[in-house]
């Protein structure tokens, strides 16, 4: 499995984010057509070669023009963003969560860019917003600080979609010390809306006396890292740097690599996130979110059980009953790991008519399984393999790939499986 890791021992903003990426070879012209696509003016972006400590790697330099078309150099990296809370929609000098997610949705950027960048912005407004005890459209950002923000995060969106890690992971965070100065006033680090990000998130602080991990690299990290890790078995492939803006004692940069797992699927699993039951099997602990609905359609139930496995859900279930008054309803059951729990409760509150929901901590034990992509003929499927004791147990053609293949030769599905089969050989 082709895995791209984020080493974040000296923090992670968002220009180190872009200029991590960049160096790490997405083309630095496609990402400028693609960021092109917001329609949006008054900034410019240089990737400048660089070094801190000796380490040479990409600095990111974003220029946004000020009141009189002048462009200057701003970085979101290592200086807190300014995002504040007051009711300035209206004001040239704001921007509202609800703009920038406008302007994300209308922009001619990948839907899967599109996805990303919005799953990021909403971390940064959910978190400012509980903070500071407003709703979340409420949430604004001064006009300099939004464009910023709207190119590290998109343009760190778009680099993601371009390389496609099949998945990401990252490792401890630091988050720095000392004070950081704020619309607020001045703050010491980590500023709250850096903690807020990182719960539950491995994270450590004192390594640096300066702010390390801004809102907008720990929103990227909380939205796109599929398992935190501190000790793994891969074949390192390529690493690159994302250059921090200041020359400090400390190499102020940001690894990002290429790996190959040595280790199957179903090992990384017991790693990441189980606990060993000194048994052949894995036990996890995950979350379940249930709720009941009776005023939902089939449609639009639909529709939110989509939603959800989007944001990260593992399993989610309708079960029908009997609610109040001999009502009709169905209980939607949501099982999730604790790192997509936030994306989770949005969606439930945003996409369906429940107004609250139950929450419960549950073990789940389950078989090892593997995923991993076949070649047969002309096409290509994925299989998933359970074990027992190391074993291989059973394996399974999932069903999309049997379907497909039975609609294109006006097929039954066992002839389908039979025909992936015979083609690929024994699994």
């Amino acid at each position: 499995m082709k895995t791209l890791h984020f080493d974040c021992f000296a923090g992670i903003s968002g220009d180190m984010t872009l200029g991590a990426l960049v160096d790490l070879g997405v083309d630095a012209k496609q990402l400028l057509k693609e960021l092109d696509r917001l329609n949006l003016a008054g900034w410019s972006i240089d990737f400048i070669k660089d070094e801190r400590c000796g380490i040479t790697g990409t600095r990111a330099v974003v220029h946004i023009e000020d009141e009189d078309g002048v462009q200057q150099g701003y970085h979101s990296g290592h200086q807190h963003e300014h995002h504040h809370t007051e009711q300035h929609d209206h004001h040239s000098g704001y921007r509202s969560w609800r703009d920038i997610r406008a302007i994300i949705e209308q922009s001619g950027i990948t839907e899967g860019a599109k996805k990303r960048a919005a799953a990021i912005f909403s971390r940064i407004a959910a978190a400012e917003a509980e903070i500071h005890g407003v709703q979340v459209d409420d949430v604004t950002f001064h006009e300099v600080g939004a464009l910023d923000s709207i190119i590290d995060i998109v343009g760190s969106a778009i680099c993601l979609d371009i390389l496609k890690p099949e998945k990401i992971t990252a490792g401890e965070i630091e988050l720095g010390g000392g004070e950081v100065k704020c619309a607020h006033g001045i703050l010491s680090v980590p500023a709250p809306a850096t903690l807020k990000l990182c719960e539950g998130l491995p994270v450590r602080t004192g390594g640096f006396n300066k702010e390390m991990t801004t809102p907008t690299g720990a929103a990227i990290l909380a939205a796109s890292v599929d398992a935190f890790v501190t000790n793994a078995s891969f074949r390192q492939i390529k690493t690159a740097y994302g250059i921090g803006t200041r020359k400090l004692d400390k190499a102020n940069v940001l690894a990002v690599s290429w790996r190959e797992e040595a280790q199957s699927y179903a090992q990384s699993c017991t790693q990441n996130y189980a606990q060993n039951c000194g048994a052949d099997w894995i036990s996890e602990e995950l979350v379940m979110l249930e709720t009941n609905i009776d005023d939902m359609t089939g449609e639009a139930l639909g529709f939110l059980m989509d939603r959800l496995f989007d944001a990260g859900a593992l399993d989610v279930t309708f079960t029908a009953c009997v609610m109040k008054k001999s009502r009709p309803g169905v209980i939607v059951s949501v099982l999730c790991r604790q790192l997509k729990l936030q994306d989770i409760r949005s969606v439930i509150f945003e996409k369906s008519s429940a107004i609250g929901f139950r929450e419960t901590a549950v073990r789940r034990v389950s078989l090892p399984r593997e995923q991993r992509l076949i070649k047969y003929g002309d096409g290509e499927a994925e299989i998933k393999t359970v074990f027992i004791d190391e074993k291989r147990s059973r394996t399974k053609i999932e069903y999309r790939d049997r379907e497909k293949l039975a609609r294109k030769k006006n097929i039954s599905l066992d002839e389908a499986e039979d025909t992936i089969k015979r083609e690929y050989g024994d699994f």
